[in-house]
């Protein structure tokens, strides 16, 4: 028996000594590939990015009227623009096939669509823009925004979960704020005009509320961590994108849920903030989770639209 038991150990050793080999062999060869492939993919942004400052001879203000103003303004009407398409034709098909709220804005009433774009176009060339002016100051007070040598991508996903943190907080309680009674009469109340979102209601705001809830949580971020002008060009285009997402009235396949903001339209007083993390802290998103968006609150894996694999409850007859 001790001779059948030793004989049995060393195969076990053998076993679990042969597959530790071979798997720190493989994860030191996918680690060296990994690790290769980020400094080839490193050099190559260090010297796009050389390029691109040497273009403008190192002039700070244009570089960052570019990169914290254009680019982010681009990347929030090109995606718009895609979206209003399907928005006031019905098509393509493929879009308008995962409208969240069915019936809503099939076809959107264009009117209101052009009144929406004209206060998102005030709030972006008129309060955005100018308070791009002190945000300068500060990068340029930190001293390192303006830097030839980029940020490595580590560092920049460091960055990018202090800015969804920042974000989270202030946007969740300015926007509590704004919900309060008379505040909500004389300012939020315009943002709610859209019980049905699209895409470009993310910025349809009075100018106080684009400035308290929409520009300072998204500006707070990169000015507290001193970042480079690539790491705002980036978070301040993700942020454009992700809000016109939660507010696009579709729930697309292999994009974030905009299940949860889009149940703040259409009750009104649950889901304020934007990772839904204080909202459960806080309590104001009862109502959300016994509701059939929070089923569908989840990145869509296929191309079956939510509303029909998670339909709404028949209602009773009366």
């Amino acid at each position: 028996q001790e001779e059948k038991l030793w004989h049995a150990m060393k195969i076990t050793a053998y076993v679990l000594g042969t597959g530790l080999l071979i798997f720190t062999a493989l994860a030191n060869g996918f680690s060296w590939y990994v690790q290769n492939m980020w400094d080839t993919l490193g050099r190559f942004c260090q010297t796009r990015w050389l390029e691109f400052y040497y273009l403008f001879e190192g002039d700070e203000w244009k570089i960052y009227l570019l990169g914290a103003g254009l680019v982010p303004s681009l990347a929030f009407w090109c995606f718009n623009g895609v979206l209003m398409v399907a928005d006031v034709t019905g098509k393509p098909a493929f879009i308008t096939r995962y409208r969240i709220q069915l019936g809503k804005n099939d076809p959107v009433d264009t009117k209101k669509l052009r009144q929406a774009i004209y206060v998102a176009l005030f709030n972006q060339f008129f309060i955005s823009l100018p308070m791009l002016v002190p945000m300068f100051s500060v990068m340029k007070w930190w001293g390192n925004t303006f830097s030839k040598e980029l940020p490595t991508f580590r560092w920049f996903l460091v960055e990018l979960s202090v800015f969804t943190l920042i974000e989270e907080i202030l946007f969740y309680y300015t926007h509590r704020l704004v919900h309060l009674p008379l505040l909500y009469k004389h300012i939020h109340k315009k943002h709610h005009e859209w019980t049905a979102p699209i895409g470009v209601v993310s910025i349809y705001a009075h100018p106080a509320e684009h400035i308290l809830s929409n520009t300072l949580p998204v500006m707070a971020g990169p000015m507290i961590m001193g970042s480079h002008i690539i790491s705002i060009t980036a978070w301040f285009s993700l942020a454009l994108i992700t809000t016109s997402i939660s507010h696009c009235g579709y729930h697309l396949p292999f994009l974030p849920s905009p299940e949860f903001h889009d149940f703040h339209h259409l009750k009104f007083n649950q889901c304020y903030g934007v990772l839904g993390v204080l909202d459960y802290l806080h309590g104001t998103d009862t109502v959300f989770r016994k509701a059939k968006a929070y089923e569908r609150h989840k990145v869509l894996l296929s191309l079956t639209p939510l509303s029909e694999s998670i339909p709404e409850a028949p209602k009773r007859a009366e």
